[in-house]
């Protein structure tokens, strides 16, 4: 998983033509560490998406404006839209975020 450092390589990464799945976290958020055991089979599962990461303390302002309040939260960005967000309290297991992605992405 690749990690978003800038608003702006944010912005250029999300105007994919091609849906791309970007994580949301924070280093302090114990239900991120527990999200980092198991994301790595759901990105097997759909590892024909590009995937990143945002720590949202770290790069401000894409959590307020893509209204994450609560972390670790995925969303599904293509040509520069919001195409879903699974809120944190739906990421605490990888069958969560498995069926998310199915109903989001087929």
């Amino acid at each position: 998983m690749e990690a978003i450092q800038t608003v702006e390589e944010f912005n250029k990464i999300i105007e994919s033509e091609e849906p791309v799945i970007v994580k949301f976290f924070a280093d302090w958020c114990p239900d991120c560490k527990r999200m980092d055991m198991f994301i790595g089979e759901v990105q097997e599962e759909f590892k024909n998406y590009q995937w990143y990461e945002v720590n949202s303390d770290e790069v401000t302002g894409l959590a307020e404006q893509y209204e994450v309040m609560g972390i670790p939260s995925v969303l599904i960005f293509q040509s520069g839209e919001k195409l879903a967000h699974q809120h944190s309290a739906y990421t605490k297991s990888p069958e969560s975020v498995t069926e998310f992605l199915h109903q989001q992405l087929g």
